[in-house]
């Protein structure tokens, strides 16, 4: 039988962020590419950005209630573990109705109870794991998972060394070559051939305080004869686009949300960015000078220890949360200044960067299916 028509049916689990979903669109492309008689079904949380953005990739998505445990206490905690056990029972059912070959978690709170009841019923499972620090729920499934992808060397301290396969993150195809995109890029934003372009990143939804040191420098980086593409998020655009109008800045772009990530990257001369694990794996492809401003608001802190494994590898600029709002010229100032040794902070990103992650996962996955 052709790989062409052979048939496996693959359960995707996980979601809540960008940093979940586009990896696991990524590897389901990546499998249909190889296996396009396949049947694919992701299983998200209901009111997750995955119910939206797994159906306008082609793939069908079935949404049920499930709660994360606040690390607070929280009158939600309550009724957390009535939540969970629902989430088993309709786990289970999706389980037994699609009878997959093979369970595919990639964090989020969905992967948990779907993996879960997977290993109870002996189905072959794969974590891919996209930060540098492991959450709890993974750690726990790691131990029946048949092969866990990571994103980071070093990933022994969390998971069973012989499960281990180093990947790296999957991204987007149109991000591995950038190459003669910069006129179209800086066309398509309205951006100037002779102004230094600082691409700002703050994830999906936003990013309040890098928001708010982009406003604290707008003027003070046009004057220096920068420009912004500044992508502001769903939650503060209104808010940002109206002070942007209110200060007649003609280099200030401001979006709600840039499809366009490969023109972006192409017309960047550095990057302002959260250390989310899809960010950084997608920076480091793209291989230029970077500040990460990690997100102190995550679970386990594992935005910082995710931009620190690349700032210690002289690959990226640290710039902490509280220090952003008045740093950040002076960071992106320091990072222009410094030609060479901006060039070889570019040159190690892409020395960390894993291209083929995708075509990797579905090798591993392959792997527990024989």
């Amino acid at each position: 039988m052709s790989k062409a028509t052979q048939t496996y049916r693959i359960m995707i689990s996980g979601g809540g962020t960008g940093g979940h979903i586009y990896p696991a669109l990524a590897i389901a492309n990546a499998w249909k590419e190889k296996y396009p008689s396949s049947e694919i079904l992701f299983v998200g949380a209901e009111g997750k950005m995955e119910m939206q953005k797994v159906p306008e990739a082609g793939y069908k998505i079935e949404g049920f209630k499930v709660a994360g445990l606040q690390r607070s206490l929280s009158l939600s905690n309550l009724s957390f573990p009535f939540k969970l056990l629902g989430s088993l029972r309709r786990a289970k059912q999706l389980i037994r109705e699609f009878k997959p070959d093979a369970v595919v978690g990639v964090g989020g709170y969905a992967s948990g109870p779907v993996l879960y009841m997977a290993q109870s019923n002996s189905i072959p499972t794969l974590i891919q794991e996209q930060n540098s620090y492991a959450g709890l729920t993974n750690k726990i499934l790691a131990k029946k998972a048949r092969k866990i992808c990571v994103a980071y060397p070093g990933m022994e301290k969390f998971f069973p060394a012989t499960k281990i396969i180093y990947t790296g993150n999957p991204v987007r195809k149109d991000i591995l070559d950038l190459s003669g995109k910069r006129e179209k890029a800086l066309a398509h934003f309205g951006l100037k051939q002779d102004r230094k372009t600082i691409l700002v990143l703050g994830g999906s939804l936003g990013a309040r305080t890098i928001n708010q040191a982009v406003v604290a420098e707008m003027e003070a980086f046009e004057k220096s004869g920068y420009q912004v593409l500044w992508q502001s998020g769903k939650f503060y655009f209104q808010e940002m686009s109206a002070k942007v109008q209110a200060s007649g800045l003609a280099h200030i772009h401001v979006r709600e949300f840039i499809r366009e990530m490969d023109l972006a990257y192409a017309a960047a001369d550095a990057i302002v960015s959260r250390a989310g694990a899809l960010s950084v794996s997608e920076i480091s492809l793209v291989g230029k000078p970077t500040i990460f401003i990690p997100s102190p608001n995550v679970a386990e802190d594992h935005q910082t220890k995710n931009a620190m494994a690349y700032v210690q590898a002289g690959a990226a600029v640290l710039l902490k949360d509280v220090e952003a709002v008045g740093k950040l010229k002076a960071a992106v100032d320091g990072l222009f200044s410094q030609g060479e040794k901006a060039q070889e902070m570019g040159k190690n990103l892409k020395k960390l960067a894993k291209p083929n992650a995708a075509t990797e996962i579905v090798s591993a996955l392959e792997s527990i299916l024989s």
